[in-house]
This record gives C-alpha cells, sequence and structure tokens, in this order.
C-alpha cells in the first residue's frame, strides 16, 4: 500500500508536467484554429487549408521529409554497421553525435559560408577548373545539411539495434550457406527494423516540420508547414490559420508514429 501511495505521488510532478506543457497547448492549439484573421468564430481556416496552395506546400513537405529521411538511412545504416565492427565504437558514436550539441544555428550559419559565393566550397572549385557554382539557396544544399544535422539521430537507434543483435545468430546462417547479402537481407535487416523504424520516426517527423533551414540555406525557395506556420504567427498575424496548419501537422505526427512505432508480436 505505502508503494503504492509513493508511486502515485511521484507520478503528480509528471501528470502536471503533461498537463502544462503537451496537452495545454495542444487544446491552445486546436482552440485558435476556430477563429479567423478579424477573431470570429468559423471553419474559414479549415476550409482554406484544403486548398490547392496548402495541399500543394503538405505535399512538398512530405517529399522533402522523405528526401531527407531516405538519405539519412542510406549513409547511416552501413555507418553503424561499420561502428559495431570498429574495436572503439562507443567512442566513434560519440564523436558522432557530438556535433548534435552544437546549436542548429551555429550549424546553419557555418554552412552558409561553406557554400557561399566565396566559400571554401567554391574556393576548391576555382582550384580544380571548375568556377564558381550557386550553391546556396538550392534544393541541394538544403537537403544536405538538413541530412547532416539530422544524421546523428538515425545512427543512434540503428547503431543500438545492431549492437544488441545476437551474433550467433549470423553465425547460424553463415554454417547452413546463406551469402553475407542473403545473411544481410534475412536475418540482419529484420531482426533490425525497430531500430530503423525508430530512426525514421525521429528524423522524419521534425524534417517534416522545418522552418529555419528553409530560409537561411534555402533562401524560402522550399516552402514547408513549419515554414507557413512561422509566417501566419510572425508575419500576418493570422494565428488561426497558423493554427490550423499546426492541428494538422500534429495529427500527421501521430500518424507516422502509430505506423512506425514498435509492436510486441505474441510469442
Amino acid at each position: 500500500m505505502n508503494s503504492k501511495l509513493t508511486r502515485n505521488l511521484y507520478m503528480i510532478p509528471y501528470a502536471g508536467w503533461i498537463v502544462l506543457f503537451v496537452i495545454a497547448p495542444i487544446f491552445l492549439i486546436l482552440y485558435y484554429s476556430f477563429f479567423d484573421i478579424e477573431g470570429h468564430f468559423s471553419l474559414i481556416n479549415y476550409q482554406k487549408f484544403f486548398t490547392s496552395v496548402y495541399l500543394h506546400m503538405t505535399l512538398s513537405s512530405f517529399w522533402y521529409a522523405f528526401l531527407i529521411t531516405a538519405f539519412s538511412l542510406f549513409i547511416a545504416y552501413p555507418t553503424a554497421f561499420l561502428l559495431t565492427k570498429t574495436r572503439h565504437k562507443h567512442l566513434w558514436l560519440l564523436l558522432i553525435i557530438t556535433p548534435s550539441w552544437i546549436n542548429l544555428l551555429l550549424k546553419a550559419y557555418a554552412f552558409l559560408g561553406i557554400f557561399g559565393t566565396y566559400g571554401m566550397t567554391n574556393q576548391f572549385f576555382e582550384i580544380i577548373g571548375v568556377g564558381t557554382k550557386q550553391i546556396l539557396f538550392t534544393d541541394f544544399s538544403f537537403i544536405f545539411v538538413s541530412v547532416y544535422i539530422f544524421i546523428p539521430f538515425m545512427i543512434l537507434p540503428i547503431f543500438n539495434a545492431l549492437n544488441e543483435l545476437n551474433p550467433t545468430l549470423i553465425d547460424a546462417a553463415n554454417d547452413l550457406g546463406a551469402s553475407k547479402w542473403t545473411t544481410f537481407r534475412r536475418v540482419i535487416f529484420p531482426l533490425t527494423l525497430d531500430g530503423v523504424k525508430s530512426g525514421c520516426q525521429v528524423v522524419f517527423i521534425p524534417a517534416l516540420s522545418l522552418f529555419m533551414l528553409t530560409r537561411l540555406i534555402a533562401g524560402n525557395r522550399v516552402i514547408t508547414l513549419g515554414t507557413a506556420i512561422e509566417q501566419h504567427f510572425l508575419v500576418t498575424q493570422d494565428w488561426g490559420m497558423g493554427a490550423t496548419i499546426a492541428v494538422f501537422l500534429i495529427i500527421i505526427m501521430f500518424l507516422i508514429m502509430s505506423v512506425t512505432g514498435n509492436r510486441k508480436r505474441g510469442v
């Protein structure tokens, strides 16, 4: 009885935190979404969201988030696999994760110098005779910088899944005559799929709502749902429309979490 009472007491701060900083903000966003720019109760924001402009913006956000996630996975999986084979794997993993501790804004400004007209990249192109190229404010620069920022979050769950993989299963596959590709396709990848799902989830969801990189790196050539929310709240002062986009973004995020979530299989 005492242990149950103690556990309930410890739950009070946690429940209060969830109510104040998770549930209450979501309800506020939902509340503001029913008001137009003049402060009148209306469903006009939901009608506007289903117009071609916002639907195209939603598809664009999904497309860029998919590209960022796909490139991150393509690089992260072999990197994590090689890390598990190295001698000091946890040290190397720490070195890979360390850049994620640096402020996002600082990293974005660093790439402004690297990809700029007189940056390191164009200086290298000048040396090899290619000439100056417009790298900044392009889709390439936006995806490249986004992948660089998110890739540690993709590597970590995949590394943990690979590191916990029972090596006797791989030995059994080799003893049964399976090739390296067959072993990877039939044994390693399926058993590390939960790590891949977690990595895709933790990359795709924030990539869906990027807004700062779209300004600094893409030069507003890339418009996402996150960019639209920022514009409505800070520029046009149409809080209702910004809240409406945020509502749909939250719904999309919950759907993605339900699809990529790990489901325990019955034995």
